[in-house]
């Protein structure tokens, strides 16, 4: 949506147009779904750009463009650390009142704002998420208006937000509002369209049943075709595509073909990530419950563990995701008729609903499912 402005040669020409010409190819390999040879490239832009004394602005610029592709790679720690050096940067030029009015640096200081939001909900902060999306919402619309494209990345990225706290109702509105941003801007149909069409597809499958994965399909399929078309069957984004429409067809009972989408996104994603990002373990989450409708139990269950290793090491041990892997462990565990297993089934719910409920709150429906499960593993066993 947004994108990061090009930076302004200052300083010593030569070593500030090397400093460019590095942080577009960043920007490239970051659009070519390349993260990993990005970042280097981007590093290396800001020690040229510092050393050189170069404009602030531009420092802040390629931080926030290192930040997103840090966000990419999964490396969540890392790119906080980028986005508040920004912020540092774009605070003092707001204080001193050097540039504190340019438009530039109005539009760096939202970026970085929403880019720490969905930081701040990527690791589970969703209250502190929801300020800073509103805040950035707030300065967009203050200062460039309410249908700055800008807007459309924002609303979306509050939408996120809504449906991952379970205010399905509310965040339909958002992922709406911003599609009619872009395809007014782009048209219907461009790349720029594609993740609303996800997320709108991802909403449906978080309502939940068979009616709403149905109403769901054609959404994601939209997405697929979308990002096919533009970026190749090959892409990341598309990858992430095919793996949310799988998760609609699963629901629907279509497992045959479900079970090829998470199987190509999951080759994708660890060609272009590693074994370890926080997408694989999603897709080998989803993977493990298809395995447990076909009874193929210990395929599922090396699958689950597998997921709920990679989440823990990349999210840390009290985020919501993580929940909802320990709690599909714990009910497929919950299914043997051993003492170990129920003991561990047991242990696993009662970890995941204190994640829960400290983390969504006791109403959120992850809550309510959860406790409901342990509850009748309770029943079963006292």
């Amino acid at each position: 949506m947004a994108s990061d402005a090009t930076l302004r040669p200052s300083g010593s020409q030569h070593a500030i147009e090397t400093a460019c010409r590095l942080h577009l190819e960043a920007m490239d390999l970051r659009a070519a779904g390349r993260p990993a040879e990005a970042a280097p490239l981007a590093m290396r832009s800001i020690e040229i750009l510092e050393r050189e004394d170069a404009s602030p602005l531009d420092v802040a610029n390629v931080l926030i463009a290192l930040a997103r592709i840090q966000e990419d790679l999964g490396h969540l720690a890392a790119a906080e650390v980028s986005i508040r050096r920004a912020r540092g940067i774009l605070e003092r030029l707001r204080d001193v009142g050097d540039d504190g009015e340019d438009p530039n640096r109005v539009r760096l200081e939202i970026q970085s704002l929403g880019l720490l939001a969905n930081l701040k909900r990527g690791q589970g902060h969703h209250p502190e998420a929801e300020d800073l999306f509103r805040r950035a919402l707030a300065l967009t619309e203050e200062t460039f208006g309410p249908d700055d494209l800008q807007m459309a990345s924002l609303l979306n990225g509050l939408g996120i937000l809504h449906k991952f706290q379970g205010r399905y109702d509310e965040a339909e509105p958002l992922y709406r509002r911003s599609l009619a941003l872009l395809e007014k801007a782009y048209g219907e149909d461009q790349l720029e369209t594609a993740s609303l069409w996800h997320n709108l597809g991802g909403l449906e499958h978080a309502r939940g049943g068979v009616e709403n994965a149905q109403r769901g399909e054609p959404f994601a399929r939209r997405s697929v075709e979308i990002r096919e078309k533009a970026l190749g069957s090959d892409h990341p984004d598309t990858a992430a595509d095919k793996a949310a429409l799988a998760a609609l067809l699963d629901v629907q009972g279509k497992y045959t073909e479900a079970e090829d989408l998470y199987a190509q996104a999951i080759a994708i994603f660890k060609r272009v990530y590693g074994p370890d990002h926080y997408e694989i373990a999603v897709n080998l989450n989803n993977l493990a419950a298809i395995r447990q409708t076909h009874g193929d139990t210990a395929e599922a269950e090396r699958l689950y563990r597998r997921a709920a290793e990679i989440k823990e090491t990349v999210l840390g041990p009290h985020h919501p995701d993580l929940g909802l892997t320990l709690h599909n462990l714990a009910t497929l565990l919950a299914a043997a008729h051993d003492t170990a297993h129920l003991d561990e089934a047991a242990a696993l719910y009662g970890r995941a609903l204190n994640i829960f409920e400290r983390t969504l709150g006791p109403a959120h429906p992850h809550t309510a499912i959860c406790r409901e499960s342990a509850a009748g593993l309770l029943a079963v066993t006292a």
